[in-house]
């Protein structure tokens, strides 16, 4: 007040133009005592994104683990071989519950078009191969154990990328990539991929993921969160390396009438007296 006096006394100003000093003085100290408030508000946003960041730093650093892929699985994939002798586009289905996978395949061997679709459910011992537009099928026996899809525990990391950019949130996938020899007899494999359905290779490519019994090498890619399949090079005598990429995978069934076999489906086997189908028989049987 004393100061606004004067002002008034020798500048001469007028009530109004006080009023309004002494409501800037006002507001301006009102300002000032919030200042330490806001202050202290900062300090804590700041503390707790470097909370964050040492969590995130903390979780990025930990060496990637063999995983396994959820339960219930629905994508698509590509596979190609080295020689270039087989291209195929495939749906696949994939129930680890209930042990049931399925293969919907579109193809090119040899500049030869096929379609290939098989049902396999491992709880019954039994496959099927369909053919929808001719409404046919045959029932035959499966001898194979179902093993989930996931990284062997026995794999060796060959390391952690991202796919992308790392720039920007969104802007990349990290994966991890594993290496290491499934068990098996790599000479019988060898022998008998010659007669392979072109259908069953593609199958055979997307097969390391679910059993971990064929044999040769392989380097396979999942992401780090999730445990989704990405890519596999798979490595055979007679086609070289075989390449399977994954894409539009997601995580859950949405028709899981598609895992049971259609109604036009015999329930018994198509060949009384035949014998079951092992892993190799099953791939490299000529169909």
């Amino acid at each position: 007040m004393l100061v606004e006096n004067k002002i008034r006394k020798h500048l001469g100003l007028s009530g109004h133009l006080s009023a309004y000093i002494r409501k800037c003085s006002s507001s301006r100290a009102t300002e000032t005592s919030q200042l330490p408030v806001r202050k202290s508000a900062d300090s804590s946003k700041m503390k707790l994104f470097v909370v964050l960041v040492c969590v995130l730093a903390g979780c990025l650093a930990e060496k990637p683990r063999p995983c396994k892929s959820p339960p219930l699985l629905t994508g698509a994939l590509t596979v190609s071989t080295q020689n270039e002798k087989l291209w195929v586009y495939a749906k696949y289905l994939y129930d680890a519950w209930g042990q049931r996978v399925r293969l919907m395949e579109l193809g090119n061997y040899q500049n030869k078009s096929f379609t290939y679709d098989a049902l396999l459910l491992f709880r019954e011992a039994a496959m099927y191969e369909i053919d929808d537009k001719a409404r046919t099928c045959k029932k035959k026996p499966l001898k194979a154990d179902f093993h989930p899809m996931e990284i062997p525990i026995n794999s060796t990391l060959v390391g952690q990328a991202v796919l992308g950019s790392s720039s920007g949130p969104g802007e990349g996938l990290l994966v991890n990539t594993w290496t290491g020899n499934l068990p098996g007899n790599t000479g019988e494999l060898a022998s008998n991929v010659q007669n392979c359905h072109p259908g069953c290779l593609s199958a055979l490519s997307l097969w390391t993921h679910f059993m971990s019994v064929l044999p040769g090498k392989y380097l396979t890619t999942f992401t780090e969160f999730g445990c989704i399949p990405v890519n596999t090079m798979y490595q055979t005598q007679e086609y070289g390396w075989m390449v399977t990429g994954f894409f539009n995978n997601v995580v859950g069934i949405s028709d899981p009438g598609q895992l049971n076999p259609p109604d036009f489906c015999p329930t018994e086997m198509t060949s009384n007296g035949e014998k079951p189908e092992d892993f190799t028989s099953l791939f490299f049987k000529l169909q």
